[in-house]
């Protein structure tokens, strides 16, 4: 059969389906996150296809802090999961990011919450990330673009209708917003 090119336009891009969540409290975290999703998006075995809006979330573990802004981001990539984390600190490093005390403030941070439906457990990578499930400020935003994504059996949306997401606000959304 023959393929029309708008049939051709709705076509996802090769590869895995990988979700990530990013955040950060300091400088401009925003931005930041932005710049770091267009780093993944023009490196050529990865594409952004989905992203969050922005949440203003109150800190986790370290309270004593700015609040974050976080978001969730899907991509496609031909890359290993090592691969994937790889490119991540790479980004984290282009943009300055220092890691400091566990926890705290930080220009960005980016974290492989789900690489397909595969499971890795080994030094400095853990798929899917061992604390979503526990953590308002990463479920919140990928129950906006996956809410029917499955993890440990339930899926992102009735995880987050368990869990208070107290003090977690979006904020407006404005289209694409990571590519300004």
């Amino acid at each position: 059969p023959c393929r029309s090119d708008r049939h051709v336009a709705a076509v996802k891009p090769p590869g895995q389906r990988a979700f990530l969540s990013l955040g950060g409290n300091i400088g401009d975290p925003d931005r930041a996150m932005g710049m770091a999703l267009r780093l993944l998006d023009t490196d050529p075995s990865t594409k952004v296809v989905a992203v969050s809006a922005l949440y203003r979330t109150p800190p986790w573990g370290k309270t004593d802090q700015p609040d974050f802004l976080n978001a969730a981001a899907e991509l496609r990539t031909s890359l290993s999961p090592r691969g994937l984390i790889d490119l991540c600190l790479a980004s984290e490093r282009a943009l300055k990011r220092e890691r400091g005390e566990r926890w705290g403030p930080r220009l960005i941070d980016i974290d492989i919450l789900t690489f397909g439906d595969l499971t890795v457990s080994e030094p400095g990578l853990d798929i899917p990330h061992p604390r979503m499930l526990e953590r308002a400020f990463v479920l919140v935003p990928l129950a906006e673009i996956a809410a029917d994504l499955v993890v440990a059996g339930v899926s992102v949306r009735d995880r987050v209708d368990s869990i208070d997401h107290a003090g977690i606000d979006r904020l407006e959304r404005v289209p694409d917003w990571w590519r300004r």
